[in-house]
């Protein structure tokens, strides 16, 4: 047996890492700029992170949801706190999809609605509901084309208005900054509006935070920014640092009907502490302000490149467009200077680091891109190159 290939592989075997590196079977450092699609929030292998997990798993790691876990509640309790959801309950699962299968299914049990407004080039996860309401038909089987799910342009109201006014619409699910769309950014003027609309049309705004949230954008949320709430908010990416976990965000509207929802793994023992740990190296280590003070110094950088085309993203969530394709630019990143980036399409680089990237982490990788942009300045003809 083998695994099942669906996955493009880079050339390359991680064998340890820390802080923001990780170290080749020769025990080559590279700087990770991606964080394994922005789930590394604290930095790879927090010694706090580590600790709190091993002492966890010393005890017990796992029961199933039959019987109190309290750590559960901890957990949803400090999460309240730090996302400003407090009067909000929680139900943890396993993975970003299933957060949204949870949230798509509250949504249509509270209105007794089946149809879904979705947004093009959105990204909600690979399972049958979730993926339903990604707008990416190589990913959609047949069995998911049910007739449920209908798209409406991205930061665009007149359609979605028209949409959510004949009120057949269960919920509209958002991603306020579209990671695999290439660091689209909803504004603050779209989301207040859809937020009315919503209220207005009885919809329920779900709010897929799995990739921009836990405070990589230097807030809590990026929807924090517009000022608003979502009736339902989705998470999983940095919630435990790597150990697969995630957890759906419900208000206080919606109210519990025993059996609607359910988990063998989700919520257990071991994933609470170390999910836990996380809030707590957040708290502490101010990683949400560092977020914020970091990415805006990059962005800002990057806007001053003037290879770049465009520069979009919140905090340490960021997309650096460029006019020509970027594969070999970042085959050159992490082969010729040791650094990992990602990508979406083929002209975006994705940078989503640790949230413990520091200003001198900043510096290298400005070097180093620079560097290449100049040795490459032929790719990049259609516009003038300077060094920033």
């Amino acid at each position: 047996m083998k695994p099942f290939p669906v996955f493009e592989k880079l050339d390359i075997q991680i064998e340890r890492a820390a802080g923001c590196f990780v170290y080749d079977h020769q025990q080559e450092a590279y700087l990770d700029i991606y964080g394994g699609h922005a789930v590394v929030a604290v930095g790879h292998t927090h010694p706090h992170v580590v600790d709190s997990t091993l002492q966890q798993l010393g005890k017990i790691g796992f029961y199933s949801n039959t019987i109190y876990n309290d750590l559960q509640h901890q957990l949803a309790h400090q999460l309240g706190l730090m996302s400003g959801y407090t009067d909000y309950a929680v139900f943890f699962s396993n993975s970003g999809a299933e957060a949204n299968e949870n949230a798509l299914k509250l949504a249509s049990f509270f209105t007794g609605r089946k149809k879904v407004l979705s947004l093009s080039n959105a990204f909600h996860g690979r399972t049958s509901g979730a993926v339903s309401a990604t707008d990416n038909t190589s990913l959609r089987a047949a069995v998911n084309d049910n007739g449920h799910y209908f798209f409406s342009p991205f930061n665009e109201l007149s359609s979605l208005r028209k949409q959510l006014e004949t009120e057949a619409y269960c919920a509209v699910i958002v991603e306020p900054i579209q990671g695999v769309g290439g660091i689209q950014v909803a504004t603050d003027e779209f989301l207040q509006e859809v937020r009315a609309i919503c209220t207005k049309t009885g919809t329920l705004l779900i709010l897929d935070e799995i990739q921009s949230g836990y405070g990589r954008t230097g807030k809590f949320f990026a929807h924090q920014y517009a000022g608003i709430k979502g009736d339902l908010v989705t998470v999983a990416k940095g919630i435990a640092n790597g150990f697969p976990m995630a957890a759906t965000i419900i208000s206080p509207a919606v109210n519990p009907l025993m059996g609607q929802l359910g988990t063998t793994f989700g919520g257990n023992h071991l994933a609470c502490a170390t999910a836990i740990a996380v809030l707590e190296v957040l708290r502490d280590e101010k990683l949400i302000d560092n977020a914020a003070q970091v990415g805006g110094f990059l962005i800002s950088e990057l806007k001053d490149i003037a290879a770049v085309a465009e520069v979009r993203g919140k905090g340490l969530m960021i997309g650096v467009e460029f006019d020509a394709d970027i594969q070999q630019l970042r085959q050159e990143l992490l082969f010729d200077e040791k650094i990992f980036t990602g990508y979406a399409g083929a002209y975006t680089l994705r940078l989503l680091p640790p949230l413990s990237f520091t200003m001198e982490h900043a510096q290298i990788f400005l070097r180093s891109l620079k560097k290449l942009l100049k040795k490459n300045s032929r790719y990049f003809q259609n516009r003038s190159y300077h060094m920033g």
